[in-house]
């Protein structure tokens, strides 16, 4: 071998080992950032010469795992964070503004008043704790509408950041197709692609394949397309302000509406669909259940006629649709919001809270004290008996269709309690499966530190090869000239 050749080779295994000591010193620096990938310097041999590739670590199989667990994670953090905040807004803490909490005090406070019903003082107080009931549905209902609309804001934003996600991925694609066909190394914008495709799983469940030139296709989990070399619309106009019965409108990707997640541990994908269930499943039907909780209070202390000779009419409590009683086991869709405190009862506007005891909120043909008995008692009696009695509920709002009142509001509690421990479970489930599977990912795509250094001073090495080879060379070539002189 001539002193050229070996000189040559040395200077092009510097400039290998330089190479691979910036890949090296690369990965070193990015080791705490999850969406990059670990870089190989390879080296392959070409004829008359040996060349460095970069190679970039990849496994397509753990990277749709941890998709499809950031999707589900998501989704259920979502559903779960959702009935946290609505808990507090309805019911409050340790369910202190609860329907059920406030007729427990109703009820008490009309056992003590049909033990004395001479006692004005008891009278009022029944008025107070009836006043309350109105209160705790009202701004239930308030609150619930209130949570929908918020709701329905978010998924705009979400829809929004969505399509400017879409967006930056037809970009990176494009820089990884232009990148691909022209031999450019892609490494970077790959990363970049991935990182894009992690957020857009945060949102909506997707599965991808990659086409020549590694050309990305991303599609949802039920099969729209929502990117095949550009981006597919997702549309959604938002409803503005909510009330009772108002239909949310549809998020549609392709065309393609986003389904309606269903259950604590919900099989909805993504914050899309998790913000969907809680504005159209979870919210509405708590709303069906205050408002059978609020007919159920109309009905018990209604009005009758002695003798039963004219029809029942509103009592203690009145609606919009009053003195009409609503129709026994028939949801009336916002009712919870339209009760009030019948004003004739009512000594805040000029009522007579005596009443409830004598009957006659309707006029003179519902009194039933017609010799005005201080010590009269049996509507009164009438009253928490028929609190105590079974009742007949729409099964439209989720719960039995036969209870008394109080264990009815009691279920509502239940009902929406045992969903968000269900949600709560699945939710620390579903994150540790998103955490093992991006741990797994990491260990076949991310940098291990010690690894990176053990291999860096397998490059000082041949570094130091090299070095005493070119040194030994300059030696020959001075030997060599030395000799001519």
């Amino acid at each position: 071998m001539s002193l050229s050749s070996a000189l040559n080779i040395a200077q092009s295994s510097l400039r290998n080992t330089a190479r691979q000591t910036s890949v090296v010193s690369r990965n070193v620096l990015e080791a705490s950032n999850p969406d990059y990938s670990r870089r190989m310097a390879v080296t392959t041999a070409s004829p008359g010469a040996r060349s460095v590739e970069i190679q970039r670590a990849a496994n397509e199989q753990l990277f749709r795992q941890n998709l499809a667990a950031l999707s589900a994670f998501n989704g259920q953090s979502t559903l779960f964070n959702g009935m946290e905040r609505l808990n507090l807004m309805v019911n409050g803490v340790d369910n202190s503004t609860s329907p059920a909490t406030a007729i427990g005090k109703l009820q008490e406070a009309l056992q003590l008043y049909s033990a004395s019903p001479s006692n004005k003082n008891l009278a009022e107080n029944t008025l107070d704790a009836a006043r309350q009931v109105v209160r705790t549905l009202n701004d239930g209902t308030t609150a619930i509408q209130s949570f929908r609309t918020a709701a329905d804001q978010e998924i705009g934003t979400a829809v929004n950041e969505l399509n400017d996600l879409l967006s930056q991925l037809e970009t990176a694609n494009n820089a990884v197709v232009t990148g691909t066909r022209t031999g450019k190394d892609t490494s970077d914008v790959l990363d970049q692609r991935d990182a894009i495709v992690k957020k857009i799983a945060e949102y909506v469940p997707v599965s991808t394949y990659t086409r020549a030139d590694n050309d990305l296709v991303v599609l949802t989990k039920d099969g729209s397309m929502l990117f095949e070399t550009v981006p597919r619309k997702v549309s959604f106009t938002p409803s503005g302000v909510y009330a009772p019965g108002t239909t949310g409108s549809k998020v549609y990707i392709d065309g393609v509406p986003v389904a309606l997640g269903t259950g604590g541990n919900t099989d909805a994908s993504g914050r899309l669909a998790g913000m969907i269930q809680l504005r159209d499943g979870v919210t509405t039907t708590m709303q069906s259940q205050l408002d059978e909780v609020a007919r159920g209070l109309i009905t018990a202390f209604s009005e009758t006629s002695p003798g039963g000779v004219l029809p029942n009419q509103t009592g203690l409590f009145t609606w919009s649709g009053g003195p009409a009683v609503p129709a026994a086991g028939t949801l009336v869709t916002g009712l919870a919001g339209q009760i009030r405190l019948n004003p004739a009862l009512d000594s805040a506007q000029g009522g007579n809270p005596e009443l409830l005891r004598d009957g006659g909120a309707n006029g003179a043909g519902y009194v039933h004290n017609t010799g005005n008995n201080a010590a009269y008692s049996s509507l009164l009696i009438g009253y928490g008996e028929r609190l105590d009695a079974p009742m007949t509920f729409d099964p439209a709002a989720g719960l039995e269709s036969s209870s008394t009142l109080g264990d009815y509001a009691t279920s509502s509690i239940g009902w929406f309690d045992g969903l968000r421990k269900s949600a709560s479970s699945a939710a620390d489930s579903k994150e540790a499966l998103a955490v093992r599977t991006a741990e797994a990912l990491s260990n076949e795509t991310g940098v291990n530190i010690d690894q990176e250094m053990s291999l860096l001073l397998d490059l000082e090495h041949s570094y130091e090869a090299s070095s005493r080879l070119i040194r030994a060379v300059d030696e020959m070539f001075a030997a060599l000239l030395g000799a001519v002189r």
